[in-house]
């Protein structure tokens, strides 16, 4: 079943158009990736669909409901929850405080779902009375996508979540965002510049370039793909002589 359905949508900044017609599905259960160099309007997209910014054109649709320019709070109510690039956490209140806030939409009791994002991430129950602004960077991005959880979101949506973390600590935070998926069936719309450990985490994915979608389908397709292999996983193709072909263009095929 599609939760998440996106049409020809349009969003600017001011004069500048950041989405061109973007149309992407991410189904139930599934993790979606989206894949672009900076500067494609992946944030953009993070952020239409989050309510942060207003679109010009184009629907948004949340299990079948329209969701597009509807505030912030009303969209994280209706279940999608957005971990932004840069973790975001607020330093000078304490772990279990920002995790609180997590929940700030709720009006149940989420003891529940405290224990729950504890046990995904130890470290954060050994320090929960300490201040985030002490956390590790690794550690951040943890909280920060514990504070996602504690929205018991439908969706959730990860912007970056390796950004500026060492290889091991990148690799500690992907498990544990496939864990959530096989384990919770958190559905999630993942953009992630490591285009090597999200088509290995995702299941389908998109290549956005330039505000446009380009290319979309399983992540074993875009794996195939000459254009994916050579442009964002590093192979590079060589002549006959030995020699790296230059400026290949892009077919997207």
């Amino acid at each position: 079943m599609t939760v998440l359905s996106v049409r020809n949508l349009e969003t600017f900044y001011g004069a500048i158009m950041a989405l061109r017609g973007v149309s992407i599905d991410v189904k139930q259960g599934e993790i979606v990736t989206i894949l672009g160099a900076n500067g494609a309007g992946k944030t953009t997209l993070m952020k239409t669909i989050a309510g942060l910014m207003e679109p010009e054109k184009g629907s948004i649709e949340f299990n079948g409901n329209s969701i597009s320019g509807h505030e912030p709070d009303r969209v994280v109510a209706e279940g999608v929850v957005l971990v932004p690039e840069g973790r975001e956490v607020f330093p000078y209140l304490t772990i279990e405080e920002n995790l609180r806030l997590g929940a700030h939409t709720r009006r149940d009791n989420y003891a529940e779902d405290l224990e729950l994002v504890y046990s995904y991430f130890p470290i954060l129950k050994e320090r929960r009375k300490q201040s985030a602004g002490y956390l590790s960077g690794g550690q951040q991005q943890m909280l920060a996508i514990g504070r996602g959880l504690m929205a018991r979101p439908a969706l959730m949506m990860l912007d970056e979540p390796s950004l500026g973390l060492s290889p091991l600590l990148t690799q500690e935070i992907f498990d544990i965002i496939s864990r959530l998926n096989a384990e919770q069936q958190v559905t999630m719309l993942l953009v992630e510049q490591n285009a090597h450990i999200a088509l290995a985490t995702a299941h389908t994915g998109y290549v956005l370039e330039m505000g446009r979608i380009v290319m979309g389908g399983s992540t074993e397709k875009l794996r195939a793909s000459d254009d994916i292999q050579e442009f964002y996983l590093g192979r590079s193709e060589e002549t006959e002589r030995g020699q790296k072909r230059w400026k290949r263009r892009k077919t997207w095929r």
